[in-house]
């Protein structure tokens, strides 16, 4: 089976947010578990989406949704650890996108994982995919475009 091979340019972040692995992120193996950090990425793009000006759509409103998530796993996070999730963009085009994230532990500068998630503008309203809002590309001009 092949294997992801998830590398990012540097100049794709944009964005660091800092989360604490709680207790109860943690496995019978003692560390991280992978629903855990699946929940963590999630905080982490809401953070990011949210600074962008992309809150919770209220009911009949455009929002983002997700439609895949890819993750590479190279070390091992405790209980206690700080995380920093180093976020950005790339692959754009007219729907949507891929937000892509760097997790490391910056107290020893170790890369614990790499993930993509591809999220596409949803209108709810009428149940169907929504072009992506022009204020929101203009923010991101670094962004690579695949459209």
């Amino acid at each position: 089976m092949a294997r992801l091979n998830l590398q990012f340019a540097e100049d794709q972040f944009c964005y660091t947010t800092t989360l604490t692995v709680r207790i109860t992120d943690i496995n019978a193996a003692n560390h991280l578990s992978n629903d855990a950090m699946i929940s963590m990425i999630s905080e982490a793009r809401a953070r990011f989406l949210y600074d962008a000006g992309i809150t919770e759509p209220a009911a009949g409103e455009t929002g983002v949704i997700v439609t895949d998530l890819a993750t590479t796993y190279r070390a091992e996070a405790h209980a206690r650890d700080q995380l920093q999730f180093d976020i950005g963009l790339t692959d754009l085009n007219r729907y949507g996108g891929d937000i892509i994230f760097r997790i490391t532990r910056p107290a020893d500068g170790t890369l614990i994982a790499m993930a993509k998630s591809g999220f596409v503008f949803f209108d709810y309203r009428a149940a169907k995919v929504a072009p992506m809002p022009a204020e929101f590309r203009a923010r991101f001009p670094n962004a690579r475009d695949v459209s």
